[in-house]
């Protein structure tokens, strides 16, 4: 079987040889293996194109057979059967994705190029709350999460970043109506994010949507705008003198405390001390003493004038200047002394 294609009219005119003034048509002859070929080159294309797909380093590919759950791929180049037998979703399973509540981050371009700016009026609704103590308060805050299981998160709950919004609002609105305003603004600000998270992780996984809550982090937490948050920033800067006095004390107590505590040290050692030393002393008075009575008791006569020598020894010697004994019983003693001063 063979097709004959020729050329016709005009054409064949301008084929005439110019040398002979003879005209010869051309003609293309089609075969089946002409045919065969084309077919398996159109093939090949649609093979190449629908059959390979690349994953990036940052996904996971989930495949699906006739629209069922097949297998899930990791990064690299990767092969399913074209023709819509397999289809191939690629998902961000690496990359950390941030929501913003209360305000949305906005790009803006100028001469300089582009910088961020952000859009607060708009969103109002989501950063408005009520506390438990019935004061309003404004409270932006951000929530990161990574996905885990790629298969869930497609085909688990449509519009998955809204459910993820509509959780997490939930989840901080419960927290801030069991707090009072000063506690969400002061000291349960950490407590309240780590209870966030928990329980934005528990309400995820019981939709089964396959995401990893990374963390839920507080921005501004400010009471609404005019008198009341006037006020409350009073409120602020007197309770950070407060710390600030606090912490001076506490500065002050580590210097004083120890210097006192040192001296006080030195004073009870110098008391031992002294205790030690007049112990000392009354013991060794007292040893003296038992060894003098028990000469006494040897030789009474003997003892007692050497003790009453002893003791006016110390007694004369005791007196300022010098000191001359006269027997009052001695005659023919020139007066050559002045035994007496004057003013005495």
């Amino acid at each position: 079987m063979a097709f004959n294609f020729y050329q016709s009219g005009q054409d064949q005119n301008q084929t005439q040889d110019s040398g002979g003034g003879r005209a010869s048509s051309r003609k293309f002859r089609f075969t089946p293996k002409l045919l065969i070929l084309a077919i398996v080159i159109i093939l090949v294309i649609v093979t190449l194109s629908t059959g390979f797909f690349v994953v990036d380093q940052t996904e996971q590919a989930v495949i699906l057979r006739f629209g069922k759950y097949l297998r899930t791929v990791g990064p690299g180049l990767q092969f399913k059967i074209p023709f819509g037998v397999d289809t191939s979703y690629n998902v961000q399973t690496q990359t950390v994705q941030t929501l913003s509540f209360g305000y949305r981050a906005t790009q803006s371009g100028n001469l300089y190029g582009s910088s961020t700016s952000y859009n607060y009026s708009n969103y109002m609704s989501e950063s408005t709350m009520l506390t438990g103590d019935l004061n309003i308060v404004d409270i932006q805050w951000i929530v990161q999460y990574r996905i885990d299981d790629p298969y869930k998160w497609l085909f688990t709950i449509n519009n998955q970043e809204n459910t993820i919004r509509d959780l997490s609002r939930s989840v901080i609105n419960q927290l801030v109506g069991d707090l009072p305003i000063l506690s969400i603004m002061t000291s349960e600000r950490t407590s309240m994010e780590v209870e966030a998270q928990e329980m934005l992780q528990k309400s995820l996984d019981s939709y089964g949507m396959g995401v990893k809550i990374l963390t839920v982090k507080l921005q501004d937490i400010v009471p609404p705008a005019g008198d009341v948050q006037d006020a409350f920033e009073d409120v602020n800067k007197a309770i950070q003198d407060m710390n600030k006095y606090i912490n001076e004390g506490k500065e002050n107590y580590n210097r004083v405390i120890p210097a006192a505590e040192g001296e006080a040290n030195k004073i009870i050692q110098e008391a031992q001390g002294y205790a030690s030393e007049r112990v000392n002393t009354a013991n060794g008075d007292v040893a003296r003493f038992s060894s003098v009575l028990e000469e006494y008791r040897k030789s009474p006569e003997i003892t007692a004038q050497r003790l009453y020598l002893e003791t006016m020894e110390k007694v004369l010697s005791s007196g300022e200047g010098s000191l001359t004994v006269v027997d009052r019983n001695l005659e023919n003693f020139l007066p050559m002394m002045n035994l007496t001063k004057e003013g005495n």
